[in-house]
């Protein structure tokens, strides 16, 4: 069996930056088990399926990580709707509503830019049981809990950025992994980080899920309903995010770097 693989850089409009994910658009199911060992052998932090459905504009779509599926991936997303359009397999939709674990999604081109209606993702602060005075070296300001994950607001830009990770106590201290933020500096309102050894995901260059949750954090701690974020990874990577009622608008850009054919 044959399948037409693409590599796209999410996130971000150049190259090699942003957050990678693997886009498989579908002809014909795949198993459970064929999608997992084609993410494992991709060896990226999602890979996506996109499925077509009886309605010309409703598509199945689903995320693994090398090691499990999730509920809900925003840069691969983002990317599975950019090589869509650019691909030719789905280029006269205007807006297209994604069937998946977290519900509809709702995505659609906007300019330059690609809008996604995600769910806001409700946090509530409460000290974290281990990481509650510093992470890793940095204090610990703020933290919040969400669904299996946690934020952790250290001091400022540069405490988020000089955090290294240390993967087997991370591991050992979440369910799936932390979120580290700080308000941002420069052009941008917050910046972050996301580290998720128990997904298989050590740390993750570009988190949509993340912003879903940090939009709601912010909101509650600012009162602002429009930011600028930046994810300070090695690659590094930006969205706009809009708090519309319990959704959150992410707004991104992403950049095509590979295409071939996995066989099996």
């Amino acid at each position: 069996m044959k399948l037409n693989i693409t590599t796209i850089d999410a996130f971000t409009d150049k190259p090699f930056s942003g957050n990678p994910a693997a886009v498989c658009l579908l002809e014909s199911p795949l198993t459970d088990e064929q999608m997992q060992l084609i993410a494992m052998e991709m060896n990226l932090s999602e890979t996506a399926f996109v499925e077509r459905t009886n309605l010309s504009n409703v598509f199945k779509l689903r995320w693994f990580t090398p090691t499990l599926e999730i509920d809900l991936c925003g840069h691969a997303t983002l990317a599975s709707f950019y090589w869509m359009m650019q691909s030719g397999w789905a280029n006269e939709i205007e807006t297209i509503n994604f069937q998946t674990k977290s519900g509809e999604l709702r995505v659609k081109s906007n300019g330059d830019f690609i809008s996604m209606d995600f769910p806001l993702i409700s946090t509530e602060v409460t000290p974290h049981g281990y990481f509650s005075n510093e992470f890793m070296g940095q204090t610990v300001v703020n933290a919040a809990k969400l669904h299996r994950n946690w934020i952790l607001e250290l001091e400022n830009v540069g405490a988020v950025k000089s955090v290294v990770p240390d993967v087997a106590l991370i591991a050992a201290n979440s369910e799936e992994g932390i979120i580290v933020t700080s308000s941002g500096d420069g052009n941008y309102d917050i910046c972050s980080r996301f580290f998720g050894p128990n997904v298989g995901v050590n740390e993750d260059p570009v988190t949509g899920f993340a912003h879903c949750a940090l939009m709601d954090y912010w909101y509650k701690k600012t009162g602002k309903n429009e930011i600028y974020a930046f994810q300070a990874s090695k690659r590094g990577g930006e969205m706009h995010l809009t708090k519309k009622g319990d959704r959150v608008i992410i707004k991104g850009q992403a950049v095509k770097v590979l295409s071939g054919e996995i066989e099996f």
